[in-house]
């Protein structure tokens, strides 16, 4: 018995290091050693017009629900991108909307600046959530390229065209864009942002990169497969099933979408919980992905999500370990160490006043991180049972 429990609490402390520290030193070693190129596409100003008819069509999908806050403005920016008219199309995607936000939109489409793109407005009698939508519009278009993007996020100005340069390589089936908060609600969750687009900047020079944030992302239309209905995380899965058809997913740091909406602690908890039911829904769904045939990417999700998603009961396993082996002299050091990180990661969650270091806040985002985590997957093993979750938009 203390032979096995000698075993687990090794196993789970090895585990817990290695997922905050050894899997991102190996990354950035690897990264350093392959970097990535940048694509630098001709601006279209500077182009002839045969430029035009080599770059694919687009259609930029925008759901939407109650976000007249946002609207005018993502209308805007959608219509100043850098992109032929008459290869780009806007579907705004109205579900259920009970504030004005179908009455903005169509104002917004009449001004002069907009006038010139291609974008249609379909006000839906009903909410019906995230996925269905998808389902139900995607399929409809023929254009070479699906763009998916939030209404509270504005994307950069070349996006496309740096896209379409990606597309030119006929094994690229996904182009993720670089996600940045524009009003982080803490100085953990700043960090935390940071730390994951170096994260999935690092992933993609090892393998595909890992999911996509709603925020903003392509793909071919011809290897979209529709969704389940009760899909949580559908930027997650989306992408990784066209990964699982054999095509490529990469990340590019020079595409960005900026968050504009704000979300407070007690919203960004809740959020965390349902992102965090689709992180062990979607380890189930795309179990296929750790196969060795997928190479880098199944050791990138084995050591990033996978791990990510038990990491929780490591964490319990490897304190809880700590604290009965306590009279060896390894498991007192790795108590006392986990015990002063729980400490400061509360005092950093209840005084962030007065613990204003960002060690507490990084560390106070992270615990909370994991805790969601845990409660999250164990409201979907029990929701998975009795019926499917509840989907928003955000």
């Amino acid at each position: 018995m203390i032979t096995f429990l000698y075993i687990m609490t090794s196993v789970s402390i090895i585990a817990v290091i290695y997922h905050h520290a050894l899997y991102p030193i190996l990354l950035s070693w690897f990264a350093k050693r392959h970097p990535q190129k940048p694509l630098e596409p001709t601006p279209r100003k500077f182009s002839n017009s045969s430029q035009d008819c080599t770059l694919p069509t687009v259609t930029i999908i925008i759901p939407a629900y109650n976000e007249a806050q946002w609207i005018a403005e993502k209308i805007r920016n959608i219509s100043y991108l850098d992109y032929p008219t008459d290869k780009l199309k806007v579907i705004i995607i109205c579900d259920g909307c009970s504030d004005n936000t179908v009455e903005i939109a169509n104002n917004t489409i009449q001004e002069a600046l907009c006038s010139d793109t291609h974008i249609e407005i379909f006000p839906q009698l009903k909410n019906q959530g995230k996925v269905a939508v998808l389902n139900q519009f995607i399929p409809q278009y023929d254009s070479d390229i699906i763009a998916l993007s939030d209404v509270s996020a504005l994307i950069s100005y070349d996006a496309l065209l740096i896209a379409a340069k990606h597309f030119e390589n006929s094994e690229i089936g996904v182009v993720n864009a670089t996600y940045r908060l524009l009003t982080p609600s803490s100085v953990g969750e700043r960090q935390y942002w940071d730390y994951q687009t170096k994260i999935k900047q690092q992933e993609a020079t090892l393998g595909d990169s890992l999911g996509a944030h709603g925020a903003f992302y392509l793909f071919r239309s011809a290897l979209f497969v529709p969704l389940d209905e009760d899909t949580i995380n559908d930027d997650f899965i989306l992408p990784m099933s066209i990964v699982e058809q054999g095509h490529h997913a990469i990340y590019d740091p020079t595409i960005c979408a900026v968050e504009l909406d704000y979300v407070d602690r007690r919203d960004d908890f809740s959020r965390r919980l349902r992102i965090s039911a689709g992180n062990f829904q979607q380890l189930v769904r795309l179990f296929g992905l750790f196969n060795p045939k997928y190479k880098g990417t199944a050791f990138t999700f084995l050591s990033g999500k996978g791990l990510r998603i038990t990491m929780p009961y490591f964490m319990l396993m490897a304190y809880i370990g700590s604290w009965l082996l306590i009279s060896s002299p390894l498991f007192l050091i790795a108590f006392v160490c986990q015990t002063l990180g729980y400490i400061m990661s509360i005092l950093g969650i209840i005084l962030p006043r007065l613990f204003s270091h960002k060690i507490f806040h990084v560390l106070a985002y992270l615990v909370a991180g994991h805790t969601a985590n845990f409660i999250g997957g164990i409201n979907y093993i029990f929701r998975k049972l009795t019926g499917p979750l509840n989907r928003v938009h955000k």
